[in-house]
């Protein structure tokens, strides 16, 4: 099958088109003719060696961790689901590729696009385990930074949707669009803790680091000098200021399928920046590397 591979760290170029070994689903797997793989911060990352670890990684690799698709082989165990039928879930092998493994999927409903069903498990999965973690709730405040990636946009109509007032970090081309899913914008950079007081004179109660770009020491400022109910999932620095690394959680397909639902009644939005044909895997890395992406890109084989 065509896939993107890379065997050794380093910059986008390190990524090929090539040929591996096709995978087949296994007892409670089924296999997807992959349509779309979301792309995602920590696949920069991943491929750079910064979180080699945490996710060590065995070279050759193929990168991509969800996917949406066509069910092309049902393992022993599998129930729901059957060959021919739409699907969307976390991939166990990458998505990067021709065909992927999972396990935990969902269908996808007919009128959500393939682009956008493969924007949902992350940006989902890591906005509700993070909120969940914070304990955010009805009449409090979130600063999130990153508000207008893939994962802060899905963090921020969660959130609202628990009543929870959202502060977020964007840069000004986004804040438009941030009001738009009911967050408060403001701008990252030299004086946010400024600005961040200026629209929450109260405080904050809880901070969702989505950007992992050095906002952990102004963020415990805002928090009045504690790192409690602070929590990242992009800064490595964590464990230096003493505050939260979440890096995965339980992943459940009732979940996915509540994403779905919603998606396709207009009331999540994980908006499709940009996509790109496989074979420009290395492109949509340097993209998403510049840190300016509104939403998710995603790569069709």
């Amino acid at each position: 099958m065509e896939a993107i591979v890379f065997e050794e760290y380093g910059g986008p170029e390190v990524l090929r088109l090539t040929t591996a070994d096709e995978p087949h689903a296994g007892p409670g797997q089924v296999r997807l003719r992959v349509r779309a793989a979301g792309v995602n911060p920590l696949d920069y990352k991943i491929r750079g060696g910064g979180m080699r670890e945490v996710f060590p990684t065995e070279f050759p690799a193929i990168l991509g961790s969800e996917a949406a698709g066509v069910v092309d082989e049902v393992g022993e165990g599998v129930t729901g689901l059957a060959v021919g039928d739409e699907a969307f879930g976390f991939m166990e092998t990458g998505a990067y590729a021709a065909y992927a493994l999972a396990s935990v999927v969902a269908r996808k409903p007919e009128e959500l696009g393939w682009e956008e069903a493969a924007a949902l498990p992350v940006a989902g999965e890591t906005a509700d385990r993070v909120l969940d973690q914070l304990a955010v709730q009805n009449g409090e405040t979130l600063l999130l930074h990153g508000a207008a990636g893939a994962v802060g946009s899905a963090a921020v109509q969660l959130a609202v949707a628990r009543g929870v007032t959202v502060i977020g970090t964007a840069s000004p081309r986004n804040h438009d669009y941030l009001r738009s899913l009911g967050a408060i914008p403001v701008a990252y950079g030299e004086g946010l803790a400024d600005r961040v007081r200026a629209v929450a004179p109260k405080g904050v109660d809880a901070v969702f680091d989505a950007a992992g770009k050095g906002a952990l020491p102004v963020s415990i400022e805002l928090r009045g000098g504690t790192p409690d109910r602070i929590v990242t999932i992009a800064d490595p620095a964590a464990a230096e200021y003493g505050v939260a690394f979440s890096s995965g959680g339980d992943r459940d397909a009732d979940a996915l399928a509540g994403y779905a639902r919603s998606a396709d009644e207009g009331g999540l939005r994980v908006p499709v920046a940009r996509s790109f044909p496989l074979q420009d895997a290395a492109a949509a890395h340097a993209e998403s590397e510049s840190g300016h992406v509104r939403g998710k890109l995603v790569l069709r084989p």
